[in-house]
């Protein structure tokens, strides 16, 4: 779970960085989802694992208060993030003579009336470019209590109440409004769905995950969908999709990522069955000190995500100053990865170093 936790930190960096060739190696690139997906699937599935283990320690109330406090942690790290991101546009913007980058960031009506914008900002209801997952995440958790304790009572209840909201938000347009106007880019209505997927499969009583995975014809399945999506998506980037059979290209195009189309939680469970048959829990790959760095990333998630997000306007900004060439491309993604690396390893020696330099009478408080 931390090595793709990781590495879907890394994509979202990368696809942050418009014209980025580096970003070709992700996966939106070749098929219906992307890490937005997988960063989804995963939180839902280690807050289940965790915070079922919670209740089982100390009951339900417990639980409840550290996923709330958990939000509360995401929407603090939004809100530092916003005030960051903003200023950096506001003052490159302002300096080097770049002022289209207000109306690119979305940013240009906070620069005009600052207050009303912020109150905005603080409700979740205006976020500049880039800055959606976090408020979605965010939603996520504040809302996931009830379905934790239906999961642990009736897991096909909680999994077919999601639906429900899923549905329903699809077919009656049920989204959140932002401000100044439009909706939320990420509809939490759609999305809680594959959150509540994640944690269905985290508390699997039925051994349905491990038989599908051992089933050679679920996962030929899976390769033979994973094959369609690959298809259709090159067709749609490289301007075949008139050559597509119109069943096909009114199906899957345009590819809805705001209500999260059913084909996209299709193609990621494929994605996901494939990979899970492919790279058990005990593969040696695992193990490996090339992997290392992305565990890590994945570990210290949260501060990684934000210094990525930071980091795409930079990479964003020097491209765009510097050099558009490949070669520069290429070391200003290397050296995103290797800062958000940095942060992680600083921020897990930080945690390290803590308990040993804490005295015993403090420790204990």
């Amino acid at each position: 779970m931390d090595l793709f936790r990781g590495l879907a930190n890394w994509a979202i960096f990368l696809d942050h960085i418009p014209n980025n060739v580096v970003a070709w190696i992700t996966m939106k690139n070749y098929g219906f989802s992307d890490a937005a997906d997988l960063f989804v699937f995963i939180s839902g599935y280690t807050v289940a694992l965790v915070y079922s283990r919670t209740i089982a320690a100390g009951g339900f109330v417990v639980a409840a208060v550290g996923i709330l406090a958990r939000a509360w942690k995401l929407y603090v790290a939004h809100i530092l993030l916003f005030v960051v991101y903003v200023a950096a546009i506001g003052y490159v913007a302002q300096n080097y003579g770049h002022a289209y980058l207000l109306d690119e960031f979305n940013i240009r009506r906070l620069i005009a009336d600052p207050i009303e914008l912020l109150k905005h900002g603080l409700l979740l209801e205006f976020k500049p470019l880039n800055l959606d997952v976090l408020p979605l995440y965010t939603a996520l958790m504040a809302t996931f209590p009830p379905f934790l304790w239906l999961l642990m009572r009736a897991p096909s209840l909680a999994l077919a109440a999601s639906f429900v909201i899923y549905a329903a938000a699809r077919t009656l347009n049920w989204n959140l409004a932002s401000y100044p106007d439009g909706v939320w880019y990420f509809n939490p209505f759609a999305w809680q769905f594959l959150f509540v997927i994640g944690a269905w499969i985290s508390l699997d009583r039925t051994g349905l995950v491990r038989r599908l995975t051992a089933s050679r014809l679920a996962v030929w399945s899976a390769l033979l969908f994973l094959l369609l999506s690959f298809a259709v998506t090159l067709a749609a980037r490289f301007g075949f999709a008139s050559a597509m059979p119109a069943p096909i290209a009114d199906l899957f195009l345009p590819n809805d990522k705001t209500n999260l189309a059913p084909y996209r939680i299709l193609h990621f469970l494929a994605l996901a069955l494939v990979v899970a048959r492919l790279v058990p829990r005990s593969a040696p790959a695992l193990k490996l000190s090339i992997v290392r760095p992305a565990i890590i990333c994945g570990e210290r998630s949260l501060e990684v995500f934000c210094v990525g997000i930071f980091l795409s306007f930079v990479g964003c900004f020097l491209i765009e100053l510097v050099s558009d060439t490949i070669a520069f491309q290429l070391l200003v993604s290397l050296s995103g990865i290797a800062l958000m690396t940095a942060a992680a390893y600083y921020r897990t020696w930080i945690k390290n170093l803590r308990p040993a330099s804490t005295p015993d009478r403090l420790r204990a408080v």
